[in-house]
């Protein structure tokens, strides 16, 4: 049977080449394409957000299947980036694969995440200010709105270290898990639960933080 033909996941050491030679793309965008795929990574991650925010509105936010179900509909933004083919900061990340196999630069991997980065920050950004001209933010949504962010600051320096370097964790094998897929429903169902249990474990994104 041709590779063509081929339904199953590809096997780890497949998944590994496709991670660097997709890492050694990312790291050659033009400046600009790479701003704009990461501003539109940041609304992405925001659009998530948001929808989480709704969902948790009048939700005990300790409550275990309520996280769950918070979780699921904030994979939203994570679909968005892979199926829409957005730059976010994470998710770049496995880019150190192809610097560790020296086929991109130390140099060139930081450039790439610098300007992720603060493209991720003016999409997340942006979005906020448009949801705060929406009219959506009244009332009881914007009540959790300014109640997510008070408990996430209230965190003490390595609590929130340590909280966004296992979040990052669980990203990264969500993205590992996109690249085993070979059809946008498999990468759909590959996100779903490793994102749907950093939120259930109360860790923290960064860009979803912004």
């Amino acid at each position: 049977m041709s590779d063509d033909n081929n339904h199953d996941a590809y096997k780890p050491a497949k998944i590994a080449l496709l991670v660097e030679i997709v890492g050694v793309g990312k790291a050659h965008l033009p400046v600009m394409q790479m701003f704009v795929l990461a501003i539109l990574a940041g609304a992405f991650i925001g659009f998530g957000a948001a929808a989480y925010t709704t969902v948790m509105t009048g939700a005990d936010a300790s409550f275990g299947p309520s996280r769950l179900l918070g979780g699921l509909v904030f994979s939203l933004g994570l679909i968005l980036v892979i199926v829409g083919g957005a730059e976010l900061f994470t998710g770049n990340a496995l880019m150190i694969m192809a610097a560790v196999e020296r086929k991109i630069t130390l140099r060139r991997m930081l450039r790439s995440w610098g300007i992720v980065y603060m493209g991720n920050f003016v999409g997340a950004a942006g979005l906020a200010v448009v949801f705060g001209f929406s009219g959506l933010l009244e009332g009881a949504m914007g009540a959790t709105a300014t109640a997510i962010p008070e408990i996430k600051a209230s965190l003490l320096p390595m609590e929130a270290f340590i909280r966004g370097a296992l979040c990052n964790m669980l990203v990264c094998l969500a993205i590992w898990l996109t690249f085993a897929a070979r059809s946008a429903a498999g990468k759909i169902l590959g996100i779903l639960w490793p994102i749907s249990a950093f939120v259930l474990l109360g860790l923290e994104h960064s860009v979803a933080n912004m």
